[in-house]
């Protein structure tokens, strides 16, 4: 079966950084789009609006962890709150600049989150996770 393009969310207040990523992944014509948003509580806004509209759902989520209003942590604590209602699997990676191994390990222990990547980015770690993509949907 061929499966289409999947749909991907970036939360993160970097602009550059959502800027750099999104360039990379449009250039390899990765996703089918890619919805931007500034901290979590937008994000976590958004899915609840859209929780009944499986083709609005982000495949993906690029999450960061540290954000102004809701960070990363927080917007796993509400995504928990609201993902039985969302009828779709999302696979969320979190990024971050914090190389703290507290922050790793957190990170390891949340279900939610199937992986802990540094920033800045870099294009092969973007190439492994769409290569990989298959297995985590």
């Amino acid at each position: 079966m061929i499966r289409k393009r999947p749909l991907l969310a970036i939360v993160d207040d970097d602009e550059i950084f959502q800027f750099t990523l999104t360039r990379v992944i449009n250039y390899n014509k990765q996703v089918e789009r890619i919805i931007n948003f500034s901290d979590g509580e937008k994000a976590i806004q958004y899915l609840t609006d859209n929780k009944v509209t499986n083709e609005n759902i982000p495949d993906i989520i690029f999450l960061d962890s540290n954000m102004p209003i809701l960070d990363g942590w927080q917007f796993i604590e509400e995504y928990k709150s609201i993902k039985t209602e969302i009828k779709k699997k999302i696979v969320i990676v979190m990024w971050s600049s914090s190389i703290n191994p507290i922050d790793t390990e957190r990170a390891s222990k949340i279900s939610e989150i199937s992986n802990y990547l540094i920033k800045p980015i870099k294009l092969e770690e973007v190439k492994t996770f769409f290569d990989d993509l298959e297995t985590l949907l």
